[in-house]
């Protein structure tokens, strides 16, 4: 089969006709496939597909022909030689009918010839790695040789080298591959070029191989223990294993060499063999690495590893501190476990005391390596019942454990605090007898020899030695005499002495005794001076914390004991509350068990924090009986939160009313600020923030760690204030703790919200537990405040390392300088309003009395309802402002904080507005003469004016302020001034009152003078300004002018004047009123006159007729309720031709007084 290519060139200037012809024609055993003619740009091609050149001999012909300008190239690729000119009729057939071909013209350029010539290759296979040789022959004489792979030719260089020869008539070359690569695979040709001959003869030759990669397979990494015990490594190919060299070679701390065991067609084994000298104990544990190598003869080289862990077993013993394993109820001892081999995976303890073993909690033990191998230490602070039973300590290796076994009793004697005495402290008459005992809880099984001393030497008693044997109770021992002979109390359940003599008792139930004691005193009779007896319920969480904390398995037991803790607590808050007894026993659990390690579980977590939330709340009077209590309580959360153990890398957040938790675990790949917000809602609000930054966490590298803030609302309380600091705390308390393995210094930031805005000079602060010989005390060393220019109701606070911290603030404008006139303004208030509310009282009584002799008139009705509904409204808002000046906020409830500010308001309006109604009734009688309004359309006006305005004001104060949490101040129960000034909607008015009370004095002033029809003399003129002069200059600035001293008080720099100003007139009005309102009215002090006299009693029957003509309606004999009924209208029955003229003074006095406001 032959394939033509036809290409051929025309210039520029040739005529190209376009079209194309196809033909199919045969030449000997060569044919024509396809041809095909086009032009393009001046070059017209002939192509001739032919097939893949085969290894075969044949002839590749290039001719060439020449027409003009015209050239064709032609290749022609036969299976055998054949003449070229043979070739050239078809060609030109084959040719479009515009060529002109000169046959003439071909010519032979050169000539390829397959066969003759071949390749040989060695090795095979080949793998990567190999050195490979390929030789050529040829019959060709030519020494010209040219290696190409891939169409590229090869060179000598580095791993190539090409050597040609001759020999026995052939020329022959030989290419040498070192290191053949994985990509060298592919067909590579040698060519021999012969340039005499003419054409040129090339004789080539052709072969493909293939680099393979030596693939091994090998058993699986073992353990092996080094008893004896024979295990096989074997390595496995997927070609055959004839072809390699297998070499085994160990490397370890233990090399055992093993031996070839068996091979098969694909695999080779190892066999190890290992016994405990060949594995010394320090090695025990480490791992060697059996490295199976595969060679070829040509340098392939091929491994891979198996590592084999080599175990043995170790000699453990198991020795006790104390001799022959016996212990006594509540003594220490430990046990002490070593192993030769300092290897292990774990180590674990066991008791077997029972089914089923426990496992020991490792709180309990450590472990440790040491030169001769390790050693794990189990020490028993106090030994009960459940350290009794055979000990079992287990080093494991892997699958391989080693362990000692020992035996401990534990002797139930009975522990200090179990042991009652009774009497613990007493007085012995002389003569006489007292009988001590000595008390145990029932129920043990053992017999006990009990030995009492006196001063410290064996009695002489034939009493001082019992014997017990059985169930015990109480055991009397000794008679003792001593040199008291003068007995005052004597008591056969308590003992004797005489005065001022003190017995202690134990707290001894009917069943049994409970930890604390009663200490009586001797006056005249016996009486309890103290009481430190704890309750039943409580005294059982105490020994059940001791028994836990004594407990091989603490941990697994403490979150059931937890639970049990905040359950009972919190169902015995009163009896705590009540006893500083108690308090300082569940403070004492918290410290206990605070230490021991446990899961960060919500439930957990929030029993633990229940229970300090719930003794927080108790009152202060309690906790000032605890002994450092605050400082253990504080440093009992800080442990807790240190032994917290993160669970799937995070800390549950806990809130509660008091206290609050939030925690987080820092890793390399989650590191970011840490920022926690705090907040309780409780406490309107109340906020604080904690920050240590990035930077921060980085600097400190705090990359693997748990940080835990709690944040505590109500702990002012219960922190002791420093003796010599008037310093307050004024936010929350933040506790912050970090457990990482290493860290350096860094910053923490705090933000607090403050509690209290009128304080002032803020200053951070920390707790620091060795203040006050280890009481605890606030310090700043190593913090300090940042100035927070954005938000003033903030302070912001730096510190340089961790523990609880808080912000301190003084009272404002209160220097210790200043602390004596504080206290002398406190005082006056209370004893100020207490006398008022006691004036306003008599002011309601007096009215009552004298209701009917001075109420004759209209002007003089009305004056004297709105004197006497000003007596009650001051009453009322008097009695609130007590509550609220008593109490602080925090302590009260929000509700009841809010009903307190409202009535305050209101009741106060109320008196203004009331000596408003006041004044214009008497601005109307004196300006409108002949204008006659009745009685009721007064009453009416008077009463809408004096409780409806101040209803107004107060409900729109409230329904503004209250949904933005700004109706009150943070301090007191009383109208907000710092963020929208609604003390305003009292002072306001008061001030506003005042000035139109002052306007209708002059005018009033300035009418009463001027005669007209019906008017009195000159002379009553003169008097009834004089008394309206007075009563104007008194008390109007008295009652008006309070509120505006009160308004000046709120500013922060305002003067201490101001204060005092405030307070005097504000607590004394009630008395002023009685005395300027009431009894400095002459008609009143002669109707109390008139009432309490000898003749006036004597003939009070004979004109009951006449003084019933004016009484109110409503006929009741109580003169209270007669006041009463007038206090809301019910008016009485007056004869106006009658009374009027003869009461036109009275009337005037009585519009004169109506100026009192």
């Amino acid at each position: 089969m032959t394939f033509w290519t036809i290409t051929s060139s025309f210039c520029a200037l040739l005529q190209i006709a376009q079209g194309s012809s196809h033909g199919l024609w045969d030449l000997d055993s060569g044919s024509l496939v396809h041809s095909s003619l086009r032009g393009n740009r001046g070059r017209e091609e002939v192509t001739g597909q032919r097939d893949l050149r085969q290894k075969r001999q044949g002839i590749r012909a290039l001719l060439t022909g020449q027409n003009g300008s015209t050239v064709v190239d032609y290749e022609v690729t036969s299976a055998r030689a054949i003449p070229v000119e043979n070739a050239s009729g078809r060609v030109a057939a084959a040719l479009n009918s515009s060529y002109k071909v000169d046959p003439t013209s071909f010519r032979s350029s050169s000539v390829e010839i397959y066969g003759g010539t071949n390749i040989s290759i060695s090795p095979k296979p080949i793998f990567k790695g190999d050195t490979v040789t390929m030789r050529c022959e040829s019959r060709s004489k030519s020494s010209n040789v040219t290696w190409s792979f891939g169409g590229s030719s090869i060179s000598s260089s580095g791993r190539h080298s090409i050597t040609s020869t001759h020999s026995d008539g052939k020329a022959i070359s030989t290419l040498k591959i070192q290191n053949i690569l994985l990509n060298e695979s592919g067909q590579y040709s040698c060519t021999f070029t012969d340039q005499e001959t003419s054409p040129t003869t090339m004789h080539v030759a052709e072969d493909n191989i293939t680099v393979s990669l030596i693939q091994i397979v090998t058993s699986e990494d073992i353990v092996m223990e080094c008893n004896g015990e024979r295990r096989e490594l074997s390595c496995c190919v997927d070609t055959e294993m004839s072809f390699f060299n297998v070499h085994w070679k160990p490397d370890g701390a233990i090399n055992i060499s093993g031996t070839t065991h068996s091979s098969t067609l694909n695999c080779t084994q190892y066999m190890l063999w290992a016994n405990e000298s060949q594995c010394p104990a320090e090695n025990s544990g480490t791992v060697t690495t059996y490295t199976c190598e595969l060679t070829t003869a040509d340098g392939a080289r091929q491994s891979k590893h198996i590592s084999v862990k080599y175990l043995r077993r170790a000699n453990v013993t198991l020795v006790s501190s104390v001799n022959g394993g016996h212990v006594s109820k509540g003594d220490n001892f430990s046990l002490t476990c070593r192993s030769d081999v300092s290897n292990y995976d774990k180590v674990s303890w066991t008791i077997q005391n029972g089914n089923p073993v426990p496992d020991i909690d490792s709180v309990w033990y450590t472990t440790t390596k040491t030169s001769n191998g390790a050693e794990s230490v189990l020490a028993v602070r106090r030994a009960n019942q459940d350290w009794a039973g055979i000990y079992t300590c287990t080093f494991f290796q892997e699958f391989l454990n080693s362990s000692a076994r020992l035996a401990m009793k534990v002797f139930r004697l009975p522990l200090k605090q179990d042991i009652v005495r009774d009497p613990i402290q007493a007085v012995v008459p002389c003569p006489g007898n007292q009988a001590l005992k000595c008390c145990i809880p029932r129920g043990g099984r053992e017999n006990y020899t009990v030995t009492f001393e006196v001063a410290q030497r064996p009695s002489s008693s034939s009493d001082g030695s019992k014997e017990c044997k059985g169930p015990l109770g109480f055991v009397p021992f000794g008679s003792f005499g001593t040199k008291e002979k003068t007995i005052t109390c004597n008591s056969t359940d308590i003992g004797a002495g005489q005065t001022g003599a003190e017995v202690v008792k134990p707290c001894l139930g009917s069943d049994s005794s409970v930890r604390g004691n009663i200490t009586y005193r001797c006056n005249h009779t016996w009486v309890v001076a103290r009481n430190s007896c704890l309750s039943v319920t409580v005294n059982n969480l105490l020994l059940g914390a001791e028994s836990l904390l004594s407990s091989p398995v603490l941990v697994q037991q403490l979150p059931t004991y937890l639970s049990n803790l905040s359950n009972t607590v919190k169902a015995e808050q009163k009896d705590i509350n009540n006893s500083s007894a108690n308090l300082e026993a569940v403070v004492g659990i918290l410290n206990m068990i605070s230490a021991v390690p446990i899961d960060a579980k919500n439930e957990t977590m929030a029993d633990f924090l229940s229970t300090v939330d719930t003794v927080i709340s108790a009152p202060t009077d309690t906790w000032n009986d605890v002994t450092n209590g605050s400082s253990q309580l504080l440093d009992s959360v800080e442990k807790f939160s240190n032994s917290l153990v993160a669970v799937a890398d995070s800390i549950p957040s806990v809130n509660l009313e008091n206290i609050q938790l939030q925690g987080v675990v820092l890793n390399k790949t989650n590191v970011s600020d840490y920022n926690k917000d705090f907040i309780f809602p409780r406490l309107s609000n109340l906020s604080s923030n904690v920050l240590i930054d990035k930077r921060e966490i980085e600097n400190g590298k705090l990359f693997q760690s748990t940080i835990i803030s709690v944040a505590y609302s109500n702990l002012s309380h219960i922190i002791p204030q420093h003796r010599q600091s008037k310093e307050l705390i004024n936010g929350l308390v933040i506790s912050t703790v970090v457990k990482a393995n290493q860290s350096e210094l860094f910053q923490i930031k705090m933000t607090f919200a403050k509690m209290n805005k009128s304080l002032i000079e803020p200053r951070c602060v920390f707790w620091n537990f060795s203040f006050s010989g280890d009481q605890g005390g606030w310090d700043d060393t190593g913090c300090e405040t940042v100035k927070n220019e954005t938000n003033e109701e903030n302070v912001v606070c730096s510190c340089k390392h961790l523990t609880s911290f808080s912000v301190l603030m003084s009272p404002a404008g209160r220097g210790d300088h200043d602390e004596s006139h504080w206290r002398a303004l406190s005082y006056m208030t209370y004893i100020g309003v207490g006398i008022s509310i006691l004036s306003l009282v008599a002011c309601i009584v007096i009215e009552a009395l004298v209701w009917k002799s001075v109420t004759k008139t209209r002007i003089s009705y009305m004056r004297h309802v709105c004197i006497l509904n000003v007596a009650i409204c001051l009453l009322i808002a008097d009695i609130w402002f007590i509550v609220i000046a008593a109490k602080e906020k925090d302590k009260m409830e929000e509700k009841i904080c809010t009903a307190a500010a409202f009535f305050v308001h209101f009741f106060y309006l109320c008196v203004f507005f009331w000596m408003l109604s006041l004044s214009l009734m008497i601005f109307y009688h004196l300006v409108f003469i002949l204008h006659n309004m009745s009685k009721t359309t007064m009453k009416a006006v008077a009463f809408c004016l004096g409780y409806g305005c101040p209803l107004v004001i107060s409900g729109v104060t409230i329904a503004v302020t209250l949904p933005q949490g700004s109706y009150t101040r943070k301090d007191i129960c009383f109208l907000n001034w710092d963020k929208n000034y609604a003390l305003l909607a009292m002072v306001v008015p008061a001030l506003s009152i005042v000035a139109v009370n002052a306007v209708i004095t002059t005018v009033v002033i300035a009418k009463i003078p001027r005669r007209s029809i019906g008017e009195r003399s000159r002379s009553d003129e003169r008097s009834s300004l004089y008394r309206i002069t007075k009563s104007i200059g008194v008390l109007t600035p008295l009652l008006g002018l309070t509120w505006g001293f009160g308004l000046a008080t709120v500013f922060k720099e305002s003067s201490l004047v101001f204060h005092i100003l405030f307070n005097f007139f504000n607590a004394f009005q009630g008395l002023f009123i009685l005395l300027f309102g009431i009894l400095w009215d002459r008609k009143v002090r002669e109707a109390l006159l008139n009432k309490f006299s000898l003749s006036r009693w004597s003939s009070q029957t004979s004109k009951s007729t006449v003084h019933n003509r004016s009484a109110p309606m409503l006929s009741i004999s109580s003169p209270f309720s007669k006041a009463f009924n007038n206090l809301f209208g019910k008016a009485g029955k007056y004869q106006v031709s009658s009374m009027e003229s003869a009461s036109s003074s009275s009337e005037n006095t009585s519009k004169a007084y109506s100026l009192l406001t």
